[in-house]
């Protein structure tokens, strides 16, 4: 293609590159038209790449008008690409306050630290909460071989929304949680009937304050996700709106471990307002493709 431009790629949620979720990187995307960027996120083959379309939104240096697509489609918003960007332009130039401007709106970025360790924290677009329709649910749970009695009690499904729509199921056992399976391509055929455009979050609560998280993503050779900043921010919705919890409060969230991508996601969730995801994200080396043209 022409025009080709230098990708980064960074692991979000993670202190390693092996853990968290890849995230593709375009610091300049000025030149690619939607199809160039779609294209650029196929070749990269990643959950999700980011482009800054826009640096320097109004003669801010600190603020990007900022796209995210996934292999097959652009994605309203992405919080793994996020944390990931926000820790590439720290290290670029310098840590503090970013602002980028998505297509949900504008997201408000603090990153401290310096080097190869530095921290990303994201504030999410104002949350909402919506009912299930009786009979998606029930292809939803058919999907993935459970019924309404396998799920907590204490934690009712909804559908979520802090960026993107997410559906939440929480499962009562871990034996389930860990074991249960589904065919991507026929969960994706419901995810895109009824507009899902990012995951299905499926938690198993591990403590008070404290989940596993396993989010599916069914995108080409994808199945599951191993970190999404996203799916975090709406289970942060989630917990607050049904008040789960009393804010402010703080939930962690593991994931990856079911496709051998650790990652650790810090949710802090306020009394108003959107709810804040915290990282780190480190670089992929070079020896694994840390920056090429595509």
């Amino acid at each position: 293609m022409e025009n080709t431009p230098e990708v980064l790629r960074y692991a979000a949620f993670s202190r390693t590159p092996n853990g968290g979720n890849p995230a593709g990187l375009v610091l300049d995307a000025s030149h690619l038209d939607d199809a160039g960027m779609l294209a650029v996120a196929a070749a990269v083959g990643y959950a999700e790449t980011a482009f800054v379309t826009e640096p320097g939104v109004d003669g801010d240096p600190r603020r990007s008008r900022v796209r995210y697509f996934s292999p097959i489609a652009e994605v309203p918003f992405c919080g793994h690409a996020t944390i990931a960007l926000a820790v590439a332009l720290s290290a670029r130039d310098g840590a503090g306050s970013f602002t980028f401007d998505t297509p949900v709106g504008p997201v408000l970025i603090e990153t401290a630290g310096d080097g190869a360790d530095i921290t990303a924290s994201f504030t999410a677009v104002e949350p909402k909460l919506a009912a299930f329709d009786d009979n998606v649910l029930a292809d939803l749970l058919g999907l993935l071989g459970v019924g309404l009695a396998d799920l907590d009690p204490a934690y009712p499904p909804r559908i979520a929304y802090s960026g993107n729509w997410h559906p939440v199921l929480v499962f009562a056992v871990r034996n389930l949680f860990d074991s249960f399976g589904f065919d991507p391509e026929a969960v994706r055929q419901l995810m895109d009937a009824q507009g899902w455009a990012a995951t299905v979050a499926v938690l198993y609560r591990m403590a008070d304050g404290e989940f596993e998280a396993r989010n599916l993503f069914p995108v080409g050779a994808i199945t599951e996700d191993p970190a999404t900043g996203a799916a975090a921010a709406a289970v942060g919705a989630y917990l607050r709106i049904l008040g789960l919890v009393e804010p402010p409060s703080r939930v962690l969230i593991h994931q990856g471990r079911h496709v051998g991508r650790p990652s650790l996601l810090t949710v802090d969730i306020p009394a108003a307002g959107g709810i804040v995801v915290s990282g780190r994200a480190v670089r992929i080396p070079a020896a694994t493709g840390n920056s090429s043209a595509v």
